[in-house]
């Protein structure tokens, strides 16, 4: 087979993939970068759970998708930006805008919280996505899992920032790794790291912890040196 033909038949094959309407469904509604849970893309596929699995498969097979197992569940998400590009051209083809996610999160638990240790919340994943551009994160496959290492950068910032980096970097724990938010539906920073940057919001009065409750104030303070510090606006 001449290479030019097995291209022909790869990207027939990825058409008629993205082509099926249930499968269209599950694609568009991950364009938007939030990954969700099979059961929520067969309500809006409009199909059985079965039949959404079945779906789910052969796009992860045409590696149109990817597969994050957090606990008991399992959250899908395109696999790159190349994917959500070529969705992206074809809507414009068709002339069919999309609709945003919108959480059903309370807003006071949205805004900013704990997932265990780490910060989670709208500032969580907004914290995330900084550390990575600002070049502090630099990401490395660890088995199945996502695992950060810390650039120099990164150590260098973070310490400066009070963050107790050489403590981190020796815990018995992973160091760094994306965590994805159960209302964001994006990552927020977990592991030793993410532990010490909530110490560290803490004790600069960045945030206040409510009282029996994961929920974090961002106080004037944390505004303002958060947004001068990583140009995060919250």
């Amino acid at each position: 087979m001449s290479a030019d033909c097995a291209t022909d038949l790869a990207v027939a094959r990825i058409a008629a993939a993205i082509g099926e309407t249930a499968r269209a469904r599950i694609l568009y509604c991950l364009v938007d970068g939030h990954a969700r849970t099979s059961t929520e893309l067969a309500v809006v596929a409009e199909v059985s759970p079965s039949t959404a699995s079945v779906h789910l498969s052969q796009l992860k097979a045409e590696r149109l998708i990817k597969v994050l197992a957090q606990g008991k569940h399992r959250y899908y998400s395109l696999e790159g930006p190349e994917v959500a590009s070529v969705l992206e051209a074809l809507s414009v083809l068709a002339g069919v805008p999309r609709n945003e996610f919108v959480p059903n999160t309370p807003t006071y638990m949205r805004a900013a919280r704990t997932c265990y240790d780490h910060i989670a919340g709208t500032l969580g994943v907004l914290l995330h996505d900084r550390l990575k551009a600002l070049g502090w994160l630099a990401t490395r496959a660890s088995g199945r899992n996502e695992d950060y290492d810390l650039t120099p950068t990164g150590v260098k910032a973070l310490e400066a920032l009070g963050v107790d980096v050489a403590a981190a970097q020796v815990a018995r724990r992973r160091l760094a790794f994306p965590c994805l938010d159960w209302s964001e539906r994006r990552s927020h920073l977990g592991g030793a790291i993410g532990a010490a940057l909530v110490k560290m919001a803490l004790g600069r009065k960045w945030v206040i912890q409510e009282l029996d409750s994961r929920a974090l104030s961002v106080t004037s303070m944390g505004r303002r040196d958060i947004l001068a510090l990583f140009g995060v606006q919250i």
